[in-house]
């Protein structure tokens, strides 16, 4: 099975629009890496990278913790990615619209507690042959 990760981190002196977009542009360089020998990397890619947008985007408005801190996981069969903290349970998806495109994206979607008493957002993103 393979297994291969890249985290990232954001600082609390970033807003929250600069901080989706850091994140989003090192992912976006970084996934060609984690994904290396996957068929339709563009098409996956764009699924991820749009999740990691939206999940960032998500947490950094509702912030807990003094740091943006993200993980990026392909195990063979899904990307998972997951982004902490957010100060409160993961809101319904009229209050974040951008919780259709994840649920759209994503075969599943939930938070566990983080370390600094927030939640952390997780989402599975499949890799479809």
């Amino acid at each position: 099975m393979v297994n291969r990760d890249i985290a990232f981190a954001v600082g609390p002196h970033v807003e929250a629009a600069d901080t989706m977009t850091r994140a989003a542009a090192f992912v976006r360089r970084t996934l060609p890496m984690l994904l290396k020998g996957e068929a339709n990397v563009d098409t996956i890619s764009r699924d991820v990278l749009a999740v990691v947008t939206e999940l960032v985007d998500i947490t950094a408005r509702h912030r807990c913790s003094i740091d943006i801190l993200g993980r990026v996981v392909f195990d063979g069969a899904h990307v998972t990615v997951s982004v902490g903290e957010m100060c409160g349970p993961l809101p319904a998806p009229d209050e974040e619209p951008g919780l259709y495109l994840v649920r759209r994206l994503a075969d599943d979607l939930g938070q566990y507690c983080g370390d600094a008493g927030g939640y952390v957002i997780w989402a599975s993103v499949p890799v479809r042959s």
